[in-house]
C-alpha cells in the first residue's frame, strides 16, 4: 500500500456519483431554481416569439404609464387647489390691510372750491372720500402685519397702490435687527446619471407645460404688467398660471383691498416656482419607480411565458423535421397531451398525423410488395409459356401455350386495374365532394343490375328485402354514390362466385337501425372458414371454389370495399350463417353506414 509523506497511508477520496443525474441532486435546490431558470431564459431569448411576447406586453405597460405620468387631473386639481388656497389667503390679508389702513391722519382736507358749490344748511363730510386721504395704505403700519402673515408660507406677496404701483414687496421686508438674506445661484450640485433621473429629465421634457405665458418680473416694480393686478384694480380678484423659462409653473392671485367700496391697492400673491411641479414631480417618479419594477417583472415573467409555448413548438418543430429527414429510424413526437391548452392539442395532432403518416408509408410498401408478388405470378407464366412456344411440335401444344398466353395477359390487365384503381381510391375520396345518397335507390338498381348480368344456364335468385324505416326516418345517408355502388356490387359480384348453379339464393337485405342503415348481402354458399373471416379482407387473398379457374380474381374487391366503407364512417363485417344444428348455411356481409338525418 502506498504511503504518505509521512508515512500514514492516503485519506480516501469522497465518491463520485456515477451518474449526472446524481451528481444534480448534489446541487442545493436553489441553484437549481437559478440553473433552470437560466436555463430558459437563455433558451427562449433569442427566440421571435418571446420578443413579441415581451414587446407587445411592456408596450401596453408603457402606454398606460404614460398616461397616468401626464397626469392632466392631477395636475389641474393641483393648480385649482392652490389657486383656492391663495384667493383665501389673499381675502384674509387685503380685510386686516383694509382694517389698518383706516388709522385717523388727525387731519381734514377741504377743497375751496366745493365749499362755493355748496347750498345753505349743507354740511361737509370730513374724509366721506377716499381722494381725501393721500396714503390710505400706510406701508410702515402694513409691513409688520404682510410680515407676520406671510413668513410661515413660502408665498410671496406684492404690494400695488390705485395706480399699480409697487407698495411693498415680501422679498424686501425685514424687522429691526434682522439680517437682510440675498438670493444666490445654486451650488453646482454633481449630475445624477441615473436611470431614474434620465427618466425623469425625459417625462419633464415630454409632459411640459406648453401653452402657458411665461412668467417675467414687472420693470420698475410697475404692476401694469401683470394682467390679474389690472384685473383686481376694478374691483373682482384675478388668477393667472403661468410658467418660467425653465418650465415651472407659477400660480398669481390679485385681490382687491377695499374700504367702503373704493379700492385703496390691490395684493399680489404668488407661488413660488417650482412647488406644484415638485408635487408632480414626486408622484411622476413614484410611478416610474413602480413602473421599473413592473417592467422587470413583465419581462421575466413574459420570458417564463414565452418559454413554456417557445420551448414545446421549438421541440415539436424539430421532431417534424427529424420526421421529414427521418429514412432508416422511426421518429418519435414529444408528448404534450397532458397539458390542457393549444400547445398540447397541436402536439397530440402531430402525434396523430405522425402516426397516421408511417401508417400510410407502411401500407405503401406493404402494397408495392403484395403488387410485386402478384404481378410476378403471371409474368413468370407468361414468360414460360413464351420461352416454350417455339419449341412446340405440334399445332395442339402450340395452341394450348397460346391459350396460356392469353389467359395470362388477361390477368395481368385485370389485376393492374384493380391495382390503379385501388391506389387512387384515397385521394377520390378526398377530392370529391360529399352528397345525399338514397341508399334505397341504389341497392335497388345494383340487384337489378346483378339480375340482369347472370349467366345463361344458372338458376341463381337474387332477392332484395326491403324493411320500411320508421316514421320520419330514410334511408339517406352522406357519401360518393358511385363508389357506394362499386361496393354493394362487389358484394353481390363476390357471392355470386360463391354460391351453386343451381339452386342458389342470394338475399339483399336494407334496414334502419338507430342512426345508421345497415345493408346485409347473404348467400346458401359454403361460407367461411372461421380463421379466415378477417383475411378475407387482406389485399390480394383468394380463396376460391376449385371449381373456379384459377386467375379470376384479384383479391381487392373486399379489401377496396371495406376502404370504401370505413371512407364513409361505417364498418364492413363477415360472418357465418348458421342452422339450427350448428352448421354452415352461408356467408353474410353487413355494411353499416351513418344515417342523415
Amino acid at each position: 500500500m502506498a504511503l504518505t509523506s509521512e508515512g500514514s497511508p492516503p485519506a480516501a477520496s469522497p465518491a463520485r456519483p456515477r451518474s449526472l443525474r446524481a451528481r444534480w441532486r448534489r446541487v442545493p435546490f436553489v441553484r437549481r431554481t437559478l440553473f433552470r431558470l437560466r436555463w430558459v431564459l437563455g433558451h427562449s431569448i433569442f427566440s421571435s416569439l418571446t420578443r413579441r411576447i415581451v414587446f407587445l406586453n411592456l408596450v401596453a405597460l408603457i402606454v398606460l404609464v404614460s398616461g397616468i405620468l401626464y397626469l392632466n387631473q392631477f395636475r389641474a386639481g393641483l393648480i385649482d387647489a392652490r389657486v383656492e388656497s391663495l384667493l383665501t389667503q389673499g381675502e384674509i390679508i387685503a380685510s386686516a390691510i383694509a382694517s389698518s389702513a383706516t388709522v385717523e391722519t388727525n387731519s381734514i382736507t377741504l377743497d375751496p372750491e366745493r365749499l362755493l358749490e355748496m347750498q345753505a344748511g349743507a354740511t361737509v363730510q370730513p374724509g366721506s372720500e377716499a381722494e381725501s386721504l393721500d396714503f390710505p395704505i400706510n406701508p410702515e403700519r402694513v409691513a409688520p402685519l404682510l410680515r407676520r402673515l406671510i413668513s410661515p408660507t413660502r408665498t410671496r406677496a406684492r404690494l400695488y397702490d390705485r395706480d399699480a404701483n409697487l407698495i411693498l414687496d415680501s422679498r424686501h421686508l425685514y424687522s429691526l435687527g434682522q439680517i437682510q438674506r440675498l438670493g444666490l445661484p445654486p451650488v453646482a450640485e454633481e449630475s445624477d446619471n441615473s436611470v431614474f433621473s434620465w427618466l425623469e429629465s425625459q417625462a419633464g421634457r415630454i409632459f411640459g407645460h406648453g401653452g402657458l405665458p411665461v412668467y417675467r418680473e414687472a420693470a420698475g416694480g410697475s404692476g401694469t404688467t401683470y394682467s390679474e393686478v389690472m384685473g383686481a384694480l376694478t374691483g373682482g380678484p384675478s388668477a393667472v398660471v403661468r410658467s418660467t423659462e425653465t418650465g415651472e409653473l407659477i400660480v398669481s392671485v390679485a385681490v382687491p383691498i377695499q374700504r367702503a367700496r373704493a379700492v385703496l391697492g390691490v395684493l399680489m400673491l404668488s407661488t413660488q416656482g417650482g412647488d406644484i411641479d415638485k408635487i408632480v414631480q414626486a408622484e411622476r417618479m413614484a410611478i416610474v419607480r413602480t413602473f421599473a419594477v413592473a417592467a422587470l417583472v413583465t419581462v421575466v415573467l413574459s420570458m417564463l411565458l414565452a418559454s413554456t409555448i417557445a420551448t414545446p413548438l421549438r421541440r415539436l418543430s424539430a421532431a417534424a423535421v427529424r420526421v421529414r429527414r427521418g429514412v432508416n429510424a422511426r421518429e418519435e413526437i414529444p408528448d404534450f397531451g397532458d397539458r390542457a391548452d393549444e400547445v398540447g392539442n397541436l402536439a397530440t395532432a402531430l402525434r396523430g398525423m405522425t402516426n397516421a403518416l408511417y401508417a400510410r408509408m407502411d401500407a405503401i410498401e406493404s402494397f408495392a410488395a403484395d403488387v410485386s408478388h402478384e404481378l410476378k405470378n403471371p409474368l413468370t407464366s407468361l414468360r414460360s409459356a413464351v420461352e416454350t412456344l417455339p419449341l412446340a411440335r405440334n399445332d395442339e401444344s402450340r395452341q394450348r401455350l397460346l391459350a396460356i398466353i392469353q389467359h395470362d395477359v388477361k390477368r395481368l390487365d385485370r389485376l393492374i386495374t384493380d391495382i390503379s384503381d385501388a391506389s387512387r381510391l384515397d385521394a377520390e375520396l378526398a377530392r370529391e365532394v360529399s352528397s345525399r345518397v338514397d341508399l334505397g335507390g341504389l341497392v335497388a338498381s345494383v340487384v337489378d343490375g346483378a339480375r340482369a348480368h347472370l349467366k345463361p344456364g344458372r338458376d341463381t335468385r337474387i332477392e332484395l328485402k326491403r324493411t320500411p324505416p320508421p316514421a320520419g326516418k330514410t334511408f339517406r345517408v352522406s357519401g360518393h354514390d358511385l363508389r357506394l355502388s362499386q361496393v354493394f356490387t362487389n358484394l353481390v359480384d363476390n357471392a355470386r362466385s360463391f354460391v351453386p348453379d343451381h339452386g342458389g339464393e342470394i338475399t339483399v337485405g336494407l334496414r334502419r337501425r338507430s342512426r345508421h342503415v345497415v345493408v346485409t348481402v347473404e348467400d346458401n354458399g359454403p361460407g367461411i372458414q372461421a380463421e379466415k373471416i378477417e383475411r378475407i379482407f387482406e389485399r390480394f387473398y383468394t380463396d376460391r371454389p376449385g371449381a373456379e379457374s384459377f386467375g379470376q380474381n384479384s383479391g381487392l374487391g373486399l379489401s377496396i370495399s371495406r376502404q370504401i366503407v370505413e371512407a364513409h364512417g361505417g364498418t364492413l363485417e363477415a360472418e357465418n350463417i348458421l342452422r339450427g344444428d350448428g352448421s354452415v348455411a352461408g356467408a353474410r356481409f353487413i355494411v353499416t353506414l351513418p344515417a342523415e338525418e
